[in-house]
Formats: C-alpha cells, sequence, structure tokens
C-alpha cells in the first residue's frame, strides 16, 4: 500500500483558502440534498483534563470523496504549551477503499473551518461588510480572519482574546497579508470589537457568552464556530432569539451546540427557527439574508463532509505542485 503524506506547511501549500471555500461549498450542498453519508461523529470525553476526542468520517456521493478524520481538542494544552487542536484525516478511494494518503488534520481543520465561515459570509453578510471583529486568536482565528477576508471587502478588523500576547502576535503576522487589510488592532473590550462590526466571527472556547446583544449593530453577520458541546455558549441566547440563524448541519447543532440548545431549552428560540442549513441556501432551496438591517447567524459545529472534501482538494493541489511524500506500508 503507498500512502501520500502531507505535513501542516505542505497543506497549508496545497490547499488555498478560494479553494477551500469552493469545496466547502460544494460539500455543504450535498449534505444538505442528500448526496451524502454522515453519521454524527463519535466522541470520547475525558472529564480529568477537560479533552474529548472526537472520531469523523463521511461520503460525498456527488464529487466522490472519502474521508477519516481524528482530531482531540485539550485546551488545558495551553498551559503546557501544546496546541489546543491535534488531529490527522485519512483519504480513502471510494472505489476500492484503499487509503490513498494522511494528511495532518489541524492545520486542515483550521482552514476548512475557516472556509465554512468564508462560505457564510459570502451568502449571508452585507455585499459592503468593511469591519470585521474575531474573536479569539489562535489557529481558527486566523482562519476565520483570512476567509471572511477573501469573500469581503474587509477594511479594518477588530481582534479580542484573553491571550493579548497572543492576539498581538496574530496582527503581527497576519496585517497586510494577502487579503487581509494592515489595519488589524486590538480590542480592549468586547464592546469595541463589536459596536461597529459588519461581520463578526467567535473561534473561542468559552463556556459563556463573549458579547452583548445589545452591542450588536442592525445588519452584521455572526459566523459561530467555537462552541461544539451543550454547555458550550460562545453566543448569548439574547442574541439567538433576534438573528436569523442558518446551521451547518441540523442533526449535528442539534446533538451538541449549547449555542442552540441552551436557548431551545429557555423557549427563547424554537424548532421553527432551525430550519435552514447553508447547504440548501448555497443551493437555491431556502432563502439568504432578507435586509440590510437583518442580523444573520451561521451556527457551524463542524461536520466531516468539509474535511473529506477538503483533504481530497488537498491531496489534488498537492499532486500538482509536487508536495508530500510517499510512503510504502
Amino acid at each position: 500500500m503507498e500512502l501520500l503524506l502531507l505535513n501542516a506547511e505542505e497543506v497549508r501549500s496545497a490547499l488555498t483558502m478560494d479553494r477551500a471555500i469552493e469545496a466547502v461549498t460544494e460539500a455543504y450542498i450535498q449534505l444538505s440534498t442528500g448526496k451524502s453519508q454522515v453519521p454524527l461523529r463519535s466522541r470520547i470525553n475525558f472529564p480529568n483534563v477537560e479533552g474529548v476526542a472526537l472520531f469523523m468520517p463521511a461520503l460525498l456521493e456527488g464529487s466522490q470523496d472519502l474521508g477519516v478524520k481524528i482530531v482531540t481538542v485539550f485546551p488545558r494544552n495551553a498551559k503546557r504549551e501544546l496546541p489546543t487542536i491535534h488531529a490527522l484525516v485519512v483519504v480513502l478511494d471510494p472505489i476500492t477503499g484503499q487509503p490513498l494518503a494522511l494528511l495532518e488534520g489541524a492545520s486542515l481543520t483550521a482552514i476548512r473551518t475557516g472556509a465554512a465561515s468564508g462560505t457564510a459570509t459570502k451568502w449571508l453578510a452585507r455585499p459592503d461588510a468593511k469591519l470585521a471583529a474575531i474573536f479569539g486568536s489562535g489557529a481558527q482565528a486566523r482562519t476565520q480572519l483570512e476567509a471572511i477576508c477573501t469573500v469581503r471587502d474587509i477594511e479594518h478588523a477588530w481582534i479580542y482574546s484573553l491571550d493579548q500576547e497572543s492576539a498581538e502576535e496574530m496582527i503581527a503576522d497576519l496585517a497586510g497579508s494577502g487579503s487581509i487589510p494592515p489595519a488589524l488592532e486590538l480590542a480592549s473590550s468586547p464592546h469595541q470589537a463589536v459596536c461597529d462590526a459588519d461581520v463578526i466571527c467567535t473561534a473561542t472556547t468559552s463556556m459563556q457568552p463573549v458579547f452583548h446583544a445589545s452591542d450588536l449593530k442592525p445588519g452584521v453577520h455572526i459566523n459561530a464556530i467555537g462552541s461544539f458541546t451543550p454547555e458550550m455558549q460562545e453566543i448569548g441566547s439574547d442574541t439567538m432569539k433576534q438573528a436569523y440563524i442558518v446551521l451547518d448541519s441540523h442533526d449535528a447543532v442539534l446533538s451538541e451546540s449549547g449555542d442552540v440548545l441552551i436557548p431551545l431549552a429557555a423557549g427563547l428560540i424554537t424548532e421553527a427557527d432551525l430550519q435552514v442549513e447553508l447547504g440548501q441556501i448555497a443551493a437555491g432551496l431556502k432563502p439568504g439574508r432578507s435586509s440590510d438591517s437583518q442580523i444573520t447567524l451561521f451556527k457551524s459545529v463542524g461536520v466531516a463532509v468539509q474535511d473529506a472534501i477538503a483533504a481530497s482538494r488537498a491531496v489534488q493541489g498537492a499532486l500538482e505542485a509536487g508536495l508530500g511524500r510517499t510512503i510504502v506500508l
């Protein structure tokens, strides 16, 4: 068996953000039109260290992409000077079942998660969006910024993070890079970050809402991607109540997201508010933004179709560019 190996740097080189956004859009369309097989991800909890291991297989029948991701999320790793997220992705041949490639998955996860918000921003944010706010300063926050700047002409972005040193490093690394504007600033408060924002991305591990609904301006679009357990709530119930809510996967979000489950249990939103998936909007089956003043919110917990198609596109890009190395098992 021959297996192509791609490390983190090779994944980032092979899978550009515009290519990832195109791939994730296609994945969402297949997910929402019944052209994929995506079991709910299996999880193993490690309560003694507040960690979780996730196992995520997917087949996209329309594009014939098959993959499995193994990802661990251990927030306490920051104190050990280790990444919060570790991951591996295996790409398989859907005709023979043969493993084809093994990819470093944390970089792929960051790119595809950014691409999800890029896709949502493309379909839901106001076309004239200029100012952004990013909550968080890790790998996910960086690709969130890159993705929204890929689909909108962002002129200024506020970065808010509890880890000020990390946020300063993010600003120094990204300001003026590619589609990202030079005007990146450290926000001193959540209010400063969001009060004038046209697009907000939350990429934290917070258990509590990171901003107040009263600070939002009409017409803002929010990408909520950090909360992935029923106990986590990056986005307040008052914000959810105001917003037009769009999901990556209805089943996955209703199984895992505290952002949705907490206000749902409190009766502040209903099942009727949770009937639109992003893939349905991209496929022309459901409406997107209805007015310039509407607050829109994309809630994502991550779906394995993103990983399967992003990994396949990364392998294609790597083969075109001569990246990676092949091993025989």
